[in-house]
């Protein structure tokens, strides 16, 4: 509640901003939102500008976005892209407001802004992975290469109900008592380092960019993933979202869109080199060798056994709500098929 509470008034603050820009037509398009006639199909024939805010700095998640600007696929398509940095907060609140008309978000996270009466105008319209390569870390040989080993563990934990609950779920299946889990308020940044420190045992990760850290780094480690220990996890994180009303106006800007993207992951699959350098030079700050090894790991995910790139798996979406439903983390029971379309792609 306090997520949603603190999303709605970010939307609120910035849709004043943009009202008092809304005489400005220019800028008017640049920002897409819901009520511009100058956005879309029925422009005047320049490339129609769009921006796409992340959820984090720029890793192989994104890797598609930046190949698809790179090697031209937006341009081809008349599109002016903008790929942008997230507030703290992440990027629902400003695709929400039209701020951003596309942006990176969470099928876990973006829940309390898809239900409930006062539900943001946003869906996830593409997956970036076909599969939830998220999990637990822990050092090797600790005894926590299953959920039942993280009894009497300090556990690194965002102290978030759906985290929580998933955890005490996979304990429990494994025959866990998830009350003997010492659970530390932690937001780790460098697993390699909380784990070498022993500051803590165990930390939830996304196996293609902290799980090859530890790899690249040397550091023994035993992993699960949650969608081994129970398939109702294997839910879509990331996925690209989209502002409804933009999205309404403009269908056919759209698939365009997100046809591009679907060449960017289609390269990077296929190209695993040349993909990593495109994100490198995109973002020079990165580690070179751990961008490589993310790379090869990322290109068997992206698209994984999916007939094509960026497909949502109604039956696996709607699973994973009806679980969040069952358990009572959401305000009410959330109906099928919310926050998610694939009319959009290709």
């Amino acid at each position: 509640m306090r997520q949603k509470l603190l999303v709605v008034l970010l939307v609120a603050v910035l849709t004043g901003a943009l009202a008092g820009c809304a005489a400005n037509k220019e800028e008017k398009t640049r920002q897409g939102g819901a009520g511009n006639q100058e956005s879309g199909e029925n422009g005047s024939g320049d490339s129609q500008k769009i921006t796409v805010v992340l959820d984090w700095t720029p890793n192989t998640n994104h890797t598609g976005l930046y190949v698809a600007e790179a090697e031209g696929y937006f341009r081809d398509a008349g599109l002016e892209v903008e790929i942008v940095q997230p507030p703290e907060d992440g990027a629902v609140a400003l695709v929400a407001s039209g701020k951003a008309q596309f942006g990176i978000s969470f099928q876990d996270s973006m829940m309390p802004a898809v239900t409930g009466e006062d539900a943001l105008p946003i869906e996830a319209v593409a997956a970036v992975l076909q599969h939830n390569t998220s999990g637990i870390v822990s050092r090797k040989g600790d005894g926590i290469d299953t959920p039942k080993g993280l009894e009497g563990k300090k556990y690194a934990t965002w102290d978030l109900d759906i985290e929580k609950a998933t955890l005490k779920q996979v304990v429990e299946k494994d025959g866990g008592d998830f009350n003997k889990v010492e659970l530390i308020p932690s937001t780790v940044t460098d697993e390699v380092s909380a784990l070498k420190s022993k500051s803590v045992d165990a930390i939830w990760i996304f196996y293609g960019w902290a799980g090859i850290a530890t790899e690249v780094a040397g550091l023994e480690t035993d992993y699960f993933a949650f969608r081994d220990i129970d398939p109702v996890f294997d839910y879509y994180t990331p996925v690209i979202i989209g502002n409804q009303n933009w999205l309404k106006e403009n269908k056919e800007t759209a698939k365009t869109f997100l046809g591009a993207v679907k060449k960017g992951y289609e390269f990077a699959i296929d190209n695993v080199d040349e993909a990593a350098d495109i994100l490198c030079q995109a973002a020079p700050e990165l580690d070179k060798e751990m961008v490589l090894a993310s790379q090869e790991y990322m290109a068997g995910q992206y698209q994984a056994e999916a007939d094509q790139w960026g497909y949502i798996d109604p039956e696996r979406w709607n699973a994973f709500y009806g679980w969040i439903s069952e358990k009572g983390l959401s305000e009410e029971e959330i109906p099928e098929d919310t926050g998610f379309t694939n009319e959009y792609l290709e």
